[in-house]
């Protein structure tokens, strides 16, 4: 069973840094993609960025396009959203996800894996 279980969350000033962190066990990752989706207080959950496992492909929402970078760790198995110049509207609980394909996608529907969620929170 796929296990995904984020970590690096917490509060940041508006123009800080953070970097989520996400452990993934419970299965050969090599043909999966990986990903962040945000949910802020009264919105839907939205897309921020996937990666290939082979990292060949990624794929940012334009909202975070040039702050955010998502890599991975093929042999630790983590996945990383390193997030740059926050701003108070980044402020969401970010979740990991997975998908058992090699095609990096944006739509929630698509990933059937998901850690717990951990809380960002950026101060104006």
């Amino acid at each position: 069973q796929v296990q995904l279980v984020e970590s690096g969350g917490g509060l940041v000033q508006a123009g800080g840094s953070l970097r989520l962190s996400c452990a993934a066990s419970g299965h050969t990752f090599s043909s999966y993609v990986m990903g962040w989706f945000r949910q802020a207080p009264g919105k839907e959950r939205e897309f921020v960025a996937a990666i290939s496992w082979s990292g060949g492909d990624t794929s940012y929402a334009d909202s975070v396009k040039g702050r955010f970078i998502i890599s991975r760790d093929t042999a630790k198995n983590m996945v990383y959203l390193q997030m740059n110049s926050l701003k108070p509207e980044d402020t969401a609980v970010y979740y990991c996800t997975a998908r058992n394909s090699r095609v990096v996608t944006t739509q929630r529907r698509d990933y059937p894996y998901w850690g717990q969620g951990t809380q960002v929170t950026v101060s104006s």
